[in-house]
Parts: structure tokens; sequence; C-alpha cells
């Protein structure tokens, strides 16, 4: 896939290894961020060299949207500009993050927090307080998508569901009490929204078993992928 002139976050692969490497969901995010968002670790390249380098890892934040217990659900229309997104149910908003996002090349925690809220004040408005908080990563070095991307899954817990569309693509918007798995859930929800940006397609895999995984429980809609 050619992309236009475009700059977005990385770290190198070798620090990933360093800090330790796993495969699908890690619920110990803290391990990994101090390192990551550093600006001695965390740079800026081309797109197109970031997706075929797997020397590279492209940061990739993934936002849901929460009040109490229940979780933003919404449908991208007809206006969506990728076609496999369309009439697909998605809880959260995500991609990548690019240079114009903070103009010192690199991006320190502060930095990456405030571009994640510019990303997702893109596709909708946030008219009350909200807490932002880091609950994990996901990574899939099963395909050649997935070795170039690395997820951190945020969740923005409201005061009050007051919650507007910005981008006409976006339709169906509610908080929706039903609850689900995260680990299960924003594998799925991720994987999504990493097609949207790549082409191929990212099988999630749990990063320990099952068992052994902690759970944190919100709301959600149905499930939009098998």
């Amino acid at each position: 896939m050619s992309y236009q002139i475009e700059n977005v976050l990385v770290i190198r692969r070798s620090l990933f290894d360093e800090l330790g490497a796993f495969q699908g969901l890690n619920f110990e995010p803290e391990k990994y961020l101090k390192a990551i968002l550093s600006r001695g670790s965390n740079f800026f390249v081309g797109r197109s060299e970031a997706e075929n380098n797997p020397n590279y890892k492209q940061i990739i934040p993934y936002a849901l949207i929460a009040f109490r217990k229940t979780v933003l659900h919404y449908v991208r229309g007809k206006k969506a500009g990728e076609q496999r997104l369309i009439a697909k149910g998605s809880i959260g908003v995500g991609g990548h993050m690019n240079e114009g996002d903070e103009s010192l090349f690199a991006m320190d925690e502060q930095a990456y927090r405030a571009g994640v809220e510019r990303e997702v004040n893109e596709e909708i408005k946030i008219d009350t307080p909200f807490e932002d908080q880091i609950v994990a990563l996901l990574n899939d070095d099963s395909t050649d998508v997935g070795r170039v991307h690395l997820g951190i899954v945020h969740v923005f817990k409201l005061t009050e569901p007051k919650v507007e569309k910005r981008e006409a693509m976006i339709t169906g918007l509610t908080f929706l009490p039903k609850k689900v798995e995260l680990n299960l859930e924003v594998a799925r929800k991720v994987q999504v929204m990493l097609q949207a940006e790549v082409e191929g397609q990212v099988q999630v895999r749990t990063a320990r078993p099952a068992s052994q995984m902690r759970s944190c429980r919100f709301a959600s809609g149905p499930p939009d992928a098998k």
C-alpha cells in the first residue's frame, strides 16, 4: 500500500524486546510505558518505512469511552472512507500518532496523552470531565502487519455520559450496558481499527492463558468480529 507523505510515532523493536516482548494483550502497561514514552526512546519516521520495516513498532493508541458500567458504542455509516468498517460496530477510537501531534520530534507521556485526546476529539466531542487510564498493551507478532504495530489501550472514564459525534461517518452513538470481558472485546475492536489503517489482518491472541488473566469488566455492545 502507498501512503501520502506522513510521519508516524515509533519505537525500535529492540526496545520492545529488551522490555519483554509478549503476544496478545498485556495488563501490565506500567512496565513498558515509562521507557516507551520517553523522548529518547520514541521518534517519528515515514509511514511507508514504518509499515515495511520490522525493526520499528508503530504506537497505536485506542481509547474506550466509559461511563460507570457502560461503554460508548457506535456504528461507522455509509460515509466511512474505509469500506471494511461500514456498518461495523465499534467501542473505541484510535489511530496512528502523527508528527503534527507533537513538534519536538518525539513524545513524552504528557505530550502523548495530549495527542491521544486530540485524536479522539477529531471524531467525538466529550463535554464532561474524564479520567484517562491506560489499562493494557496489545501486540501481535504472528503476521507482517502485527509485527510493526503496538497498541496502547486507554479507558476514558467520564463524569457524565455527554458525548456527541463530530465525524459524519459515525452513527448510532450510545452507551450500552452489556458486560463483556476486556481481554476479548478489546482484542476484536483493536483488530478492526488496525485493519482500517493497514492492509492485512491481525490475528489477536491472549498474552497468558485466560484463567491467569486479570479481567476488567465494563459495558459494551455486541461483538462485531468473529
